[in-house]
């Protein structure tokens, strides 16, 4: 692939490697982009955000968590062939091989179609659980592009191929055909107008419609363009930063989350904001999220910063 930037693994060569057989977040880089609606370039959005890893401290500022301490290892990009049917198969296999080891898996993209392996594989371990999807369309089309395998499609195929319960949030983009399947299927999205950035009720009503297992996938246009320019469907009024930390934490506390992804990032020139952006919301995702894999649960002490010394005094041990 020419013109991306080095491959590096999460956090950059700072961070100690962890070998595959024994770390407890696998990170699975898939480089893939077809028929994208708009926008172009999430296909090297696995290397901006890596990249942009390198450059993050590794305190997290909530949990005084080292995550730079967590056992972290970076598969080497997968890059699958153009053929959809075949690049899931590939997708899955190598989701499937994570999971089944009981890791907690963290896919980056590539376009919202790279969602469709690692949920098949993870359903197929934990076909109890749902899926968590914030993103700012509903991707519920049965066919885009002339494919039913289109990033467009992701969560039809979740829904209808999988039989799995989501819950969307942050929606504000959809068609007449995605209307009336959330009708017929009782699918109740939290849209975006009707999330107060005053009140974060809203949360507890998100986690309490989730079941007790969750995956969950991110589309980096579910936030909103202030945060997140570079997408190639940006959508306004949408979701911020701290809305979707406020978010994940919650459901890490409450649920078990198997796996995770991040989608659709796609760099602006002479910009670091998005994919700067994006890894910090990984990090988030392995302190919250990864259960006692990641710290978010109790049990985990061996990267918790006591006394850090901040703008508001020595802040104490966060537990959450």
């Amino acid at each position: 692939m020419a013109g991306h930037p080095p491959f590096i693994p999460f956090g950059g060569s700072e961070i100690d490697a962890t070998d595959l057989n024994t770390a407890d977040i696998v990170i699975l880089p898939i480089c893939y982009e077809k028929a994208s609606s708009y926008g172009t370039g999430s296909k090297d959005g696995p290397y901006h955000l890596l990249t942009a890893s390198e450059q993050l401290e590794s305190i997290d500022e909530e949990t005084l968590i080292d995550w730079g301490q967590l056992k972290i290892h970076t598969l080497s990009p997968l890059i699958p062939p153009g053929k959809p049917t075949q690049a899931i198969e590939q997708m899955e296999a190598a989701a499937e091989k994570v999971l089944s080891q009981g890791q907690f898996l963290l896919s980056i993209g590539g376009d919202h179609a790279i969602s469709l392996g690692p949920i098949a594989a993870a359903s197929k371990i934990h076909p109890d659980m749902g899926v968590l999807q914030i993103d700012a369309h509903l991707d519920l089309r049965d066919r885009w592009n002339d494919s039913p395998y289109n990033h467009a499609c992701v969560m039809r195929r979740a829904v209808d191929d999988m039989g799995l319960d989501i819950v969307p949030v942050g929606t504000r983009s959809f068609s007449r055909e995605e209307a009336a399947f959330i009708q017929e299927k009782d699918i109740s999205p939290f849209f975006a107008h009707n999330i107060d950035p005053h009140d974060n009720a809203w949360i507890d009503e998100v986690v309490e419609a989730l079941p007790g297992k969750v995956y969950i996938t991110i589309d980096l246009d579910g936030l909103d363009p202030s945060v997140i320019p570079g997408t190639g469907t940006p959508e306004p009024g949408g979701l911020s930063y701290r809305q979707v930390v406020d978010l994940l934490r919650l459901t890490g506390q409450r649920r078990e989350v198997i796996a995770a992804d991040i989608v659709e990032l796609a760099k602006i020139d002479g910009s670091q904001v998005s994919e700067t952006t994006a890894a910090k919301i990984a990090t988030k995702i392995m302190v919250y999220c990864a259960g006692d894999k990641g710290g978010a649960r109790e049990g985990f002490k061996g990267s918790r910063v006591q006394g850090v010394k901040g703008s508001r005094g020595w802040l104490q041990r966060n537990d959450h």
